[in-house]
C-alpha cells in the first residue's frame, strides 16, 4: 500500500499550499479512499481562504475531516469523490462521496462514504454536498403545488435549489441574478431567470442564495403578503442592512434560516444525514446538473483556482479538480 498522499492547505489567509499527508493502515470499519475529483465550493471555501471566517463561527463552520482552525494553517474542503481500494467488500472498488478535504487519498470511517449511483457520473457526483443543501432548504421551505417561487442569488446553492423547484409540480420558478450570464444556466435548468430589476413579484417564497445584503433586501420585496424569505446565505464577518418598513409589517412578511448543519425541524427525527446526502446523490441522476460544472484544474494547481476565484478572477460555480487518475 502506498502510504503517501497530498493534501491542499490554507496556510494562512490569501496563501494555499499542497503538502504531504502520511496515511495510516485502514482498520477494520475504515476505507481507504483514492481521489478522483473534488469539488471548490466558491462561497464557503473562498472565505476560508480569505480568512474571513468570524471566530465565534470557527466550531460551527468546521468542515467533518478538517485538519488545524481558522484562519489557518487549515485543510478545509468537503466535495469528495474517489474509489475505494481497501474496505469492506460491499464498498471495495465502488465509488463513492465524501466530505472530505481535497486531498489525493484519505482514511475514513466506512459510515463516512455513500456510494455514488450507477447512473450519476463520478465528475457530477461532487455537486452531492451542495445538493443535500438544497434538499435541507426545501425541506424547510415546504413549498406547496402551484407556488411562485423566486431563488436570489445563480450560484452553486442557488442553482441547485432552482434544479429540485422546477420539479415541483405547477410551480413557476425564476432564479435572479445580477450577471445575465446565468441566463443560460437557468435554461439548462429548465427555469426562467431575470435580472433584479426585472424579476417578478408578488411571490409565496423566496429562496436568498447571493449572499450579498442587496439581495436580501430584493428577495423581501419581491414577497407577496405573508410570504416567507428562506435565508441560505452565509456572510462570513460582513455586516447585512435590510429596510424592515414598508411592507415588511404590514405585509406579515417573514424570514427564516436554513442551514445544513442540522437536518430540518420538519424531518429531524424521521431521516439521518446519511439519508440526507443518499438523497441529494440519488437526485444528481440528472444531466441537467452538469451546467453547474463550470471549469476543471488539476489537483496541483488548486492553490492558484482559490486564489483566483477569491479575487474574482476565475467566474466558476463549481469548479472541478481532478486527480492524477481522474478523466
Amino acid at each position: 500500500m502506498n502510504r503517501e498522499a497530498y493534501a491542499c492547505w490554507v496556510r494562512e489567509p490569501g496563501a494555499a499550499e499542497i503538502r504531504p499527508v502520511t496515511l495510516p493502515a485502514p482498520g477494520p470499519d475504515e476505507v481507504l479512499v483514492r481521489a478522483r475529483y473534488s469539488g471548490v465550493s466558491r462561497g464557503t471555501e473562498t472565505l476560508v481562504f480569505a480568512g474571513r471566517v468570524p471566530a465565534d463561527q470557527h466550531a460551527a463552520m468546521r468542515a467533518p475531516f478538517q485538519d488545524g482552525d481558522f484562519p489557518g494553517p487549515v485543510k478545509y474542503g468537503y466535495l469528495s469523490v474517489g474509489v475505494v481500494e481497501q474496505g469492506p467488500p460491499d464498498l471495495l472498488g465502488r465509488t463513492v462521496f465524501c466530505l472530505h478535504p481535497h486531498q489525493s487519498a484519505y482514511v475514513v470511517p466506512a459510515s463516512a462514504v455513500v456510494p455514488v449511483p450507477d447512473g450519476v457520473p463520478p465528475a457530477r457526483a461532487v455537486l452531492a454536498g451542495t445538493v443535500e443543501t438544497a434538499v435541507n432548504a426545501l425541506w424547510d421551505a415546504a413549498p406547496l403545488v402551484g407556488d411562485r417561487v423566486t431563488v436570489v442569488g445563480a450560484g452553486m446553492v442557488g442553482c441547485c435549489v432552482a434544479a429540485l423547484l422546477a420539479r415541483f409540480p405547477g410551480v413557476h420558478v425564476e432564479l435572479v441574478d445580477t450577471d445575465a450570464r446565468r441566463a443560460g444556466v437557468a435554461g439548462a435548468l429548465g427555469v426562467e431567470f431575470a435580472q433584479p430589476d426585472d424579476a417578478t413579484g408578488d411571490r409565496d417564497l423566496v429562496v436568498h442564495a447571493s449572499a450579498t445584503g442587496a439581495g436580501l433586501q430584493r428577495s423581501l420585496d419581491l414577497l407577496a403578503p405573508e410570504g416567507t424569505v428562506i435565508e441560505l446565505s452565509w456572510y462570513g464577518d460582513r455586516q447585512v442592512q435590510v429596510s424592515l418598513g414598508g411592507a415588511f409589517h404590514s405585509g406579515r412578511l417573514s424570514v427564516r434560516s436554513s442551514q445544513v448543519g442540522m437536518v430540518a425541524p420538519a424531518r429531524r427525527g424521521r431521516r439521518s444525514y446519511a439519508d440526507r446526502l443518499a438523497l441529494a446523490l440519488d437526485l444528481l441522476d440528472d444531466p441537467a446538473f452538469d451546467a453547474l460544472i463550470t471549469g476543471a484544474s488539476r489537483f496541483a494547481e488548486l492553490p492558484d483556482v482559490l486564489a483566483r476565484l477569491s479575487t474574482g478572477d476565475l467566474p466558476a460555480l463549481c469548479h472541478l479538480i481532478t486527480y492524477d487518475d481522474g478523466e
